[in-house]
């Protein structure tokens, strides 16, 4: 498997987890702030991860371009 495809399934299986956390997040809002926050936290910590992976994803498809 390649770096690039790796990449790939994982940046997807980051969003998933990401648009379900967000989703929690807003479902505990009025119901239990603690849960809220809880999943709004991990929610960016995640979103965090995917910055990263897409700087590395827009890195190495230059440099993959410029061969």
């Amino acid at each position: 498997m390649s770096r690039i495809s790796q990449l790939t399934q994982y940046r997807k299986h980051l969003e998933e987890r990401y648009k379900k956390l967000v989703e929690q997040s807003s479902d505990y809002k009025y119901i239990d702030e603690t849960k809220s926050d809880r999943a709004a936290f991990k929610a960016m910590k995640i979103r965090n991860k995917l910055n990263r992976i897409n700087y590395l994803n827009k890195e190495f498809t230059h440099l993959v371009s410029f061969r």
